[in-house]
């Protein structure tokens, strides 16, 4: 697809009926601080690979969709100041005027579909922010998921979203949810986030089995929880006092994920980074497991 830059790697691959594992760039650029950022990509990519599929890191690169980033493209991602953080409606603009973007949930999603790659390894999905019924704040990850087929690897969605009402949406838009080893939706940083799943699953190879029996065109959510979650009560406070600061400093809407993260950072003396890596890391594994299953069922 001429829209696409695809690395020879991932063309190759795909040509072959290789495992490949997307991977998006907004973790990189706006979700871990630096110098960190760089080194976390680096090893979600060696991971990706040591467990057999090819890595697909994705973003914009001087205006060219890139699927597959060379090293210096990565490195660049994780230092540039002018990065910006692109959802679905914002790449074909960005890409207009030769910028750089790093792609988020959403764009990554659609992204990696049109390349032909089957799975997709997030941290946290995106989902219906809390007073969505008065603001109408909902992430495009959920409508864009909801007609792009691919299997997205997260841990959930994030604690500030309003998780029933998100899981509300998921069931309306068509998008099915497997818990991996694990019964309740996970909510990023914490293990169970309250909701009860109706599938669960324990192995790769039960995903790639959903996922050949598919016959919709939405999307398909593996739940994986972090594998150290926070404690619920220290989480709760480190929530309340980062929301209370957004809504003094008044952020909203797409910056506020970014900013509560990066409150979570700076006051939980590193525990939160250090799940938010684990959660990274954890996820693009399992992607891969899932994707070489399926690889292998196809070719079978």
């Amino acid at each position: 697809m001429k829209r696409l830059h695809l690395s020879e790697e991932v063309a190759a691959a795909l040509d072959a009926r290789r495992a490949v594992v997307a991977l998006e760039s907004t973790i990189i650029s706006h979700g871990l601080p630096r110098p960190s950022n760089l080194a976390v990509a680096q090893e979600v990519e060696a991971l990706v690979r040591e467990n057999g599929a090819i890595p697909a890191t994705i973003a914009i690169c001087e205006g060219r969709i890139t699927v597959g980033l060379s090293p210096s493209e990565l490195q660049a991602i994780a230092e540039r100041d002018d990065v910006i953080k692109a959802s679905t409606r914002d790449c074909s603009v960005i890409a207009s005027r030769g910028g750089w973007a790093a792609t988020t949930v959403a764009s990554t999603a659609q992204i990696a579909s049109l390349a032909g790659i089957s799975l997709f390894a997030t941290g946290g999905l995106g989902g219906v922010h809390r007073g969505a019924s008065i603001t109408f704040d909902e992430s495009a990850d959920l409508s864009t998921l909801s007609r792009t087929p691919i299997t997205v690897v997260s841990s959930g969605v994030k604690s500030i979203l309003d998780v029933a009402a998100t899981l509300e949406r998921l069931e309306t838009l068509s998008i099915t949810v497997l818990g991996y080893q694990c019964d309740y939706f996970p909510g990023f940083y914490l293990e169970n986030s309250g909701h009860r799943l109706e599938y669960r699953v324990e192995k790769p190879e039960e995903v790639a089995k959903v996922m050949q029996s598919t016959i919709s065109d939405s999307a398909l959510l593996v739940a994986n929880a972090a594998p150290n979650p926070m404690d619920p009560s220290t989480h709760q406070k480190l929530l309340d006092g980062a929301l209370s600061e957004a809504a003094s400093a008044g952020i909203t809407g797409k910056a506020v994920t970014p900013f509560i993260l990066e409150r979570f950072h700076s006051s939980s003396a590193g525990l939160s980074l250090k799940i938010n890596t684990e959660i990274i890391t954890s996820n693009a594994i399992l992607a891969s497991k899932i994707a070489v299953a399926y690889a292998s069922l196809n070719r079978d």
